[in-house]
């Protein structure tokens, strides 16, 4: 099985395509693996196709969100008609049909609503204003994930994890607060050019420091982890590099080209800044 087609949420900035190089440096033997700004959570799928883990944590303060990966973990039939019946709409429904499903979004804050927004939205690119209301516009090139393919990678995901998952809205540091010895966390935070500014994707914001005190404190408590946190596109630094007090190995990983580049009508190459926790750099 290709475990790109793991994949149920179409998510832009997922870690799909990187998950294997990512994973490469989990040390063997993993407890529990946390994610808790999982979005598509591509690096827990692709743990768990492999069985680098025993048990998962999945994360994300979005609530609906969590409630997404709740439902295709334990209903993944049910999210999948719902979401056949909003795609299915919009054949007959004419060109608004996107727009009244963001107005329904935002009012309620529905899982599949929230699914389809992201299947059919401008590049699978997210976004999201300060209240959290979804802000992206329809794609008009094409219809978005078919949904017998988002039914068969649902499936598939909750086959991976159910019995082994939990899911958790929460914030960051409340999500990893049980993490121990021999769990390993996975962190792809916001980064520090898409936190702030005029280019929201993400429904909340984070403080760098507020990064820092949790690297700190998984530090303290004997905690693995991996951040996954800005980088360079083509000659763009994004970002201040994290305080060499924390001790970290610093790697840079090709993420090929960059799709918010494109966007803007340029060609250029994203390298991913990896940092590495002691035992996982000496691993």
């Amino acid at each position: 099985m290709n475990p790109l087609s793991l994949q149920p949420i179409p998510y832009q900035g997922s870690k799909r395509a990187l998950a294997p190089r990512i994973c490469a440096h989990f040390q063997p033997g993993i407890s529990t693996l946390y994610e808790p700004f999982a979005g598509s959570a591509a690096v827990t799928l692709y743990a768990a196709h492999h069985g680098l883990a025993q048990r998962f944590v999945i994360g994300d303060v979005c609530p609906a969100l969590a409630a997404l990966w709740r439902l295709i973990i334990e209903e993944p039939a049910e999210i999948a008609a719902r979401y056949r019946s909003l795609w299915e709409e919009q054949v007959t429904a004419g060109p608004g049909h996107f727009n009244r499903i963001r107005d329904r979004y935002n009012a309620e804050r529905d899982a599949a609503s929230l699914l389809y927004l992201i299947a059919r939205c401008v590049k699978n690119a997210v976004r999201f204003n300060r209240s959290g209301d979804f802000t992206q516009s329809v794609d008009k090139r094409r219809r978005g994930m078919r949904p017998e393919k988002f039914a068969a990678a649902a499936q598939r995901a909750s086959a991976l994890l159910k019995g082994k998952a939990s899911v958790h809205c929460a914030d960051f540091t409340d999500c990893v607060a049980a993490a121990r010895l021999g769990d390993l966390v996975y962190l792809d935070p916001p980064y520090q050019g898409t936190t702030y500014g005029p280019d929201k994707r993400y429904a909340a914001q984070l403080p760098r420091d507020r990064l820092t005190s949790c690297l700190e404190d998984l530090s303290r408590r004997g905690v693995d982890f991996i951040l996954s946190y800005d980088g360079k596109t083509g000659s763009k630094v994004h970002g201040v590099p994290l305080p060499a007090s924390l001790k970290l190995s610093h790697i840079h990983i090709d993420a090929g080209r960059s799709s918010q580049a494109t966007l803007l009508g340029r060609s250029e190459h994203t390298l991913e800044s990896l940092y590495l926790s002691g035992r996982v750099a000496a691993a």
